[in-house]
């Protein structure tokens, strides 16, 4: 669905039918994950949120499933058929949105996932003027030309020279055109090379490093500016009344109290969950399991831990270990406390050893000193997968 923006209307090309063999593996790269989602997902995403409309995704034969399960999440894009070459995927995207006769459009590479919504302020603006505009960096490095014997045959200048990235927007039907007249001819390097070709204006506006093409394995690795760790907190408090089981740490502890409330009321996975929610921002436990929803009566709350370690992984992240502290009077944590780390361990994927688990009490002061209820402490640590 595109997001709300002051930009005029335009449509976008998301070109994705390539195999991306030098990345590695078995997988294009378009459908590899970075944080947390395919490199395709991300590019298609701010697109619509910058209020492209539509988005027409230009895939291999044979690529929807994959394809669909990328951008899942996403509403109002269009799958389309590529060709043998870029320019024959290309203008497939292209002629798909003949029917919707949008003034501009913008084309992209999927492989460039992370997009500045400034940048595509400044490709439109400048359509204003131009028949098709390119975002480019200079040349920061110095340059030789090579010889064929793989020697310096001369210098090239870096001045008169640019790295240019995409999107590239254009004039719809001028860029349209351009593709028609090109249809047999050579392959381009890219799109504003076809636009010239047929005699149509190409300005130049600034880059951002931060559209780097994702070519080889390590640049997944380096592309991210993303804390390689993050850290989340959670307190929760359930009281104590008779007639109800006492669970802690996903074990059932004999108690002549236990715990009240809509779920299991395990105080203790409460906090832990709230901790693993906090570090990806995702709200609380009680965002995702409302005590008002009667499906989650008397519910394990191992499910809601697992359920918060899940959405951590989507977003790219592990959960690296816990510390947990409870605090009571009553009952005794020390005789439990090994059943209790293993449990969280199997909810969360950890080893026993990175779950840590302390019990204290408040030294008769507060509901806690009075016996009417427990608490719990936890802090979690995530790190980063990408």
């Amino acid at each position: 669905m595109a997001g709300e923006t002051s930009l005029p209307p335009f449509a976008a090309v998301v070109v994705a039918a390539g195999k991306g063999l030098r990345l590695g593996g078995d997988i294009p790269k378009q459908f590899r994950t970075w944080r947390g989602k395919a490199l395709i997902h991300h590019s298609v995403a701010a697109l619509m949120m910058a209020g492209a409309d539509p988005v027409e995704v230009v895939i291999a034969d044979g690529a929807e499933h994959d394809a669909h399960d990328a951008l899942r999440g996403l509403d109002g894009y269009m799958l389309v058929t590529g060709g043998a070459s870029r320019q024959d995927s290309v203008r497939a995207g292209l002629e798909a949105l003949e029917q919707n006769g949008p003034a501009l459009v913008l084309i992209h590479d999927a492989a460039r996932p992370d997009l500045p919504i400034v940048v595509i302020e400044r490709l439109l603006a400048a359509l204003e003027t131009h028949d098709g505009a390119i975002p480019a960096l200079p040349v920061v490095d110095s340059l030789a030309v090579a010889s064929k014997t793989g020697t310096m045959a001369g210098k090239a200048e870096r001045d008169t020279l640019r790295r240019v990235q995409t999107p590239q927007a254009f004039r719809y039907p001028a860029i349209l055109g351009a593709h028609r007249s090109w249809a047999g001819k050579a392959n381009a390097g890219d799109d504003a090379q076809v636009m010239a070709a047929a005699g149509g204006s190409i300005a130049l506006v600034q880059g951002d490093e931060r559209l780097k093409k994702v070519t080889f394995a390590e640049d997944l690795m380096g592309m991210t500016n993303r804390p390689a760790f993050r850290i989340g907190q959670g307190f929760d408090v359930h009281r104590l009344v008779e007639g109800e089981e006492l669970w802690l740490c996903g074990v059932k502890i004999d108690h002549p109290h236990g715990l009240a409330g809509h779920s299991d009321a395990d105080v203790a996975l409460h906090a832990i969950t709230d901790a693993v929610l906090g570090a990806i921002g995702e709200g609380d436990i009680g965002t995702h399991f409302p005590p008002s929803d009667p499906q989650w009566a008397g519910a394990r709350s191992g499910q809601f831990l697992q359920h918060a370690v899940g959405l951590a992984r989507d977003a790219g992240f592990e959960v690296g270990n816990i510390d947990l502290t409870i605090i009571c009077e009553a009952p005794r944590i020390g005789p439990h406390r090994a059943a209790m780390g293993a449990e969280i361990a199997r909810l969360t994927g950890l080893d026993e050893s990175a779950v840590s688990i302390k019990a204290t009490t408040t030294e008769g002061l507060g509901f806690t000193g009075r016996g009417e209820g427990i608490a719990a402490q936890a802090i979690a640590a995530l790190l980063s997968t990408s």
